[in-house]
């Protein structure tokens, strides 16, 4: 609605209906912004928690290997790792959160069930190997975490922006139009109301 608009009632009534969807807009932007808000933090908090997990995991995994390393030569290790399955289980589904598309990683985790034979082996290796099926697992759910992370917190500058549209330009603006609309149409009110009774106090002389 153009803000010079001619005052009139009905583009009173429609600068009014303007102003409270306006308003009804930013309650709907402010209360996405905070659900949106929320659900990071949460990502954030899980995020941190398997950040932490995955540094223990790695260190005490590169342990393992080194003892493997150590116990069987790392060419026979290096041997050993070819046995290990490419990884071609993930599936990416997404689910929204107001609106936000979050991915969500599915995949078969491996079989404990070594990929090599028991002979010529010892524990070192299959420590090593639980191990870092260990890292691979936390590694699929941190990048999951974190994505949904990254999204989140793009919608929430893009509705922060709206919000703030709508609060600082938008709303003042149709505020600001109602008020002159209304005070143009009581001066209006006033001007007639002032020349009937001028009229009527002339009708009243000439009787």
């Amino acid at each position: 609605m153009d803000p010079k608009t001619f005052p009139t009632k009905g583009n009173l009534m429609l600068a009014k209906n303007s102003l409270v969807l306006a308003k009804q807009g930013y309650e709907l932007m402010d209360k996405k912004r905070n659900i949106l808000i929320r659900e990071l933090m949460d990502l954030i908090d899980e995020a941190r928690g398997i950040q932490e997990e995955i540094d223990e995991t790695f260190t005490y995994a590169y342990k393992c290997l080194q003892n493997a390393n150590i116990e069987h030569g790392i060419n026979m290790v290096a041997q050993l790792a070819y046995t290990v399955p490419i990884e071609n289980s993930i599936t990416i589904q997404t689910r929204s959160i107001m609106g936000t598309e979050i991915p969500r990683v599915k995949y078969i985790p491996a079989s404990d069930f070594p990929t090599y034979s028991f002979s010529g082996t010892n524990e070192s290796i299959d420590m090593a190997t639980k191990a870092f099926r260990k890292v691979k697992d936390l590694t699929v759910k941190l990048s999951m975490v974190e994505n949904a992370a990254y999204r989140l917190a793009s919608n929430i500058k893009k509705t922060q922006k709206r919000a703030n549209a709508l609060q600082n330009i938008t709303i003042p603006m149709y505020t600001e139009l109602v008020q002159s609309i209304t005070n143009a149409l009581e001066e209006k009110e006033r001007e007639e109301f002032t020349r009937l009774k001028v009229i009527k106090r002339m009708q009243e002389k000439k009787r």
